[in-house]
């Protein structure tokens, strides 16, 4: 198996222009082009996560969290990230990270924990601006529902549920051909006037090259007039922490005991225990208290996460309770989810979960 399909899948499944910029998902070390015979997933690399996919004849580990995350300035050997580095590359072990991107996407690491915990119709609880565009062109009536269903199958059009969007205004559109030009309308060297339709549409950041090119190849005039701008829009099914409601309504001591159960949780860091009950839920996977206000402003009754800091859990003031899980048992599931995907997409080839616990806090009980 060429790693670039196996790249490409886990990119449609979770693009990299989701992630965060601070971050450092995507192939991390290796050569695109390098057959890859078996892959080990898990949900950090660490010299043992290697010497298992070495073991098992894996040459590809997959991670949640990347092993290279700030610059490396030197490769020696001294700290455990530069001997995991070294020993992958002795060994032409690539090695791919997979981190907030998948965060982001409802399907991804906080659609484990909804799902765990069995929420019910969940949505992102802090949509993600920056990855949404709008192409507004011009086109002679005539060819305009050609062109917009040659954009729509490119990827435009789709705002959450709904595709095939566009707006579409009438207007006059005047040009006049130079010389050597092979105008579709009007005739060279006199000025023209033609009925044409303004249609603007939006598409993912991603997808602008495959629209741009659909746009070229089914819009009848030469000279192509488009405009592409930048949207601050939320893109309501992409973005941090997601928020749902369980079937029933549960006291706080009953709703933290189905977290521990569901989530495999050895303890619970948490907030006061409210008199009300619990119904409205926000998650995030990993670090998540960053997103408290958002849980906080959405309605939530309580907050399961990780990492929050002493001073942090006062800021819960009584409007919900914070569930602190711990960073690893809120991404334990994240690996099963990824060995899901690349059995569903190559049945047949070698996909390994690993063995291991690679959480680094250990309790004393």
């Amino acid at each position: 198996m060429k790693l670039s399909l196996i790249i490409k899948s886990l990119e449609e499944f979770a693009p990299l222009n989701y992630q965060e910029d601070y971050d450092n998902s995507g192939l991390l070390i290796g050569e695109v082009a390098q057959e890859i015979n078996a892959a080990l997933v898990a949900l950090d690399c660490t010299e043992e996560i290697v010497d298992e996919a070495i073991a098992k004849g894996c040459n590809l580990i997959i991670t949640h969290h990347p092993i290279v995350f700030k610059g490396l300035k030197k490769i020696t050997g001294k700290t455990y990230i530069e001997r995991v580095v070294l020993k992958a590359i002795r060994h032409n072990i690539a090695l791919y990270a997979i981190h907030t991107n998948l965060d982001h996407v409802q399907h991804g690491v906080n659609g484990v924990i909804s799902e765990r915990l069995g929420l019910k119709n969940t949505k992102i609880l802090s949509p993600k601006t920056g990855i949404l565009k709008k192409l507004v062109t011009f086109c002679p009536s005539a060819s305009a529902s050609v062109l917009r269903e040659a954009l729509f199958i490119a990827g435009a059009g789709h705002i959450s549920k709904y595709s095939d969007c566009s707006f579409n205004g009438a207007g006059i559109g005047t040009f006049k051909a130079g010389a050597g030009t092979d105008p579709f309308v009007g005739e060279i060297g006199v000025q023209h006037q033609e009925d044409e339709i303004r249609i603007e549409t939006i598409f993912r950041t991603q997808d602008e090259r495959k629209v741009i090119l659909a746009l070229l190849e089914y819009h009848p005039y030469e000279e192509v007039a488009y405009d592409i701008y930048a949207l601050e829009n939320g893109m309501e099914t992409v973005g941090a922490g997601m928020i749902g409601w369980l079937n029933e309504e549960l006291d706080g001591t009953a709703f933290l005991s189905l977290v521990k159960e569901k989530m495999n949780a050895r303890v619970i860091r948490h907030t006061k225990i409210l008199p009300k009950k619990i119904r409205k839920v926000a998650v995030c996977g990993g670090s998540g208290s960053f997103l408290l206000k958002q849980a906080i402003a959405a309605g939530a009754d309580a907050f399961v996460t990780a990492d929050f800091k002493y001073h942090e859990f006062f800021d819960a003031d009584k409007n919900l309770i914070i569930a602190d899980i711990g960073h690893f048992e809120s991404e334990q599931f994240t690996s099963a989810l990824l060995v899901g995907h690349m059995e569903k997409n190559f049945p047949g080839f070698g996909v390994f979960l690993t063995g291991q616990s690679t959480n680094p806090v250990n309790y004393f009980l």
